[in-house]
C-alpha cells in the first residue's frame, strides 16, 4: 500500500465512522514497531506503522486507522482526546477502534543473561540486568537470593 493509498483509506474511514472528513495529511512511518500509529498535535498529521499496510493486518489497520482518528476529531472539537478521557474512551468503542496494537513480532527479545535462585523455595528468576542480592529478596516466600547462573561468561 503507498501513501496515496493509505490517505483515501483513512479519508474513507473517517467519513464512514465519524460523520467528518479528515483534511491532513498521513505519513506512513517505517520506524515503529511497538506501535500501531501515532497523533502529532502540532500540524494534527497521522503517522501510521508501515509493518500493518501489509495485506494480512488490513483489519488491525482499520483498527489502528480509528483510534488515531479518534485522537484528531476529538483534538480538533476541543474535548478530551488523551486515552484516559471518558470522551475518548465513548468514541473508540462507539466507532470500534483498537485499544492497543497488536503484537505481530516487531518487539526486540531481550536475552536473559542471568538466573537467581531463592535458598528457601528453589524460585529461579530470569533477569537481563545485574541484581543486589543484599538488597532484593524473593518474591514469594522472602528468602535471599543467590546467583545460579551468569549467562554473560558461558
Amino acid at each position: 500500500m503507498k501513501q496515496t493509498d493509505l490517505q483515501e483509506l483513512v479519508e474513507e474511514v473517517s467519513l464512514k465512522y465519524f460523520g467528518r472528513p479528515f483534511v491532513h495529511q498521513v505519513k506512513i512511518n517505517k520506524r515503529m514497531r511497538t506501535t500501531g500509529g501515532r497523533y502529532h498535535l502540532e500540524d494534527h498529521h497521522l503517522e501510521i506503522n508501515a509493518h500493518f499496510l501489509e495485506p494480512e493486518y488490513h483489519s488491525d489497520l482499520i483498527g489502528i486507522i480509528k483510534h488515531e482518528l479518534c485522537h484528531y476529531h476529538l483534538h480538533l472539537l476541543g474535548m478530551g482526546y488523551q486515552h484516559r478521557d471518558m470522551d475518548f474512551k465513548r468514541l473508540l468503542q462507539k466507532v470500534g477502534g483498537s485499544r492497543y496494537a497488536p503484537d505481530i513480532g516487531l518487539r526486540k527479545k531481550q536475552k536473559v543473561n542471568y538466573i537467581y535462585e531463592c535458598q528457601t523455595c528453589h524460585m529461579q528468576y530470569l533477569r537481563v540486568r545485574r541484581l543486589n542480592v543484599r538488597r532484593y529478596r524473593c518474591g514469594r516466600c522472602g528468602g535471599k537470593l543467590r546467583l545460579a547462573k551468569n549467562m554473560k561468561k558461558l
